[in-house]
């Protein structure tokens, strides 16, 4: 017997998120995203179809692969992706899933998809970013761009914001994440926790200094 899925028909395609690397073409014609596992090869457009990662010439998704477009169901869950290492400087991008998908228990994996917005990261200066500017590296055609503030592009080629927005086409958001507000980070000392670290240096300073002295045979004050 064969099983079948159970098929859904909503009524209005189903929101999704995901992280993603902008991409530039080399001819500064296109923008578009690519893929931070599987997909880091296949940049994509705004509006764009799958195709199976793996060469096969089925249609994405495939039952028996894991082509396709992916994406998680919320939000928080897509940026909680960015706190590993390999997924820092990401974009985290709000699609509509279009076309065959199947649904997982955090997303869905998909045929087409429409990129509605797309949320830089700061740059890592901790600056809002105001360019993208080259990464320094990419796939044949495409050069992946990174958030960057102005003061941080350097000599790189870099464009606007509204620049890639303008470029990418069928609508794209494209905005700058918020810089960290200076009081999430740890608490800001005042003069009395100064002065105690200070006291508790020098104090380590002194021991550091006389154990030396009984090591060496210096026992001058």
């Amino acid at each position: 017997m064969r099983l079948r899925l159970a098929e859904e028909r909503p009524t209005e395609p189903p929101t999704g998120y995901k992280i993603a690397r902008p991409v530039l073409s080399h001819d500064g014609t296109r923008a578009g995203f690519t893929g931070v596992s599987l997909g880091a090869g296949l940049p994509y457009g705004v509006l764009d179809e799958a195709s199976c990662g793996y060469g096969r010439r089925h249609r994405a998704p495939h039952r028996r692969c894991d082509c396709g477009f992916h994406c998680v169901h919320d939000r928080a869950t897509a940026e909680a992706l960015l706190c590993t290492a390999e997924h820092r400087g990401a974009a985290v991008l709000e699609v509509t899933v279009l076309g065959a998908y199947i649904r997982f228990e955090r997303g869905f994996r998909y045929a087409r998809q429409r990129v509605r917005g797309a949320t830089l990261p700061p740059c890592p200066c901790g600056a809002a970013a105001s360019l993208l500017a080259d990464a320094g590296r990419g796939v044949p055609g495409w050069r992946v761009v990174e958030a960057a503030c102005g003061r941080c592009r350097g000599g790189r080629q870099a464009l606007s914001v509204a620049e890639f927005a303008r470029i990418a086409g069928e609508g794209l958001r494209v905005a700058a994440a918020a810089p960290p507000a200076a009081g999430s980070g740890p608490a800001a000392l005042g003069m009395p926790e100064l002065m105690a670290e200070a006291a508790l240096l020098q104090a380590r300073l002194d021991w550091f200094q006389a154990e030396l002295a009984r090591f060496t045979g210096d026992q001058r004050g």
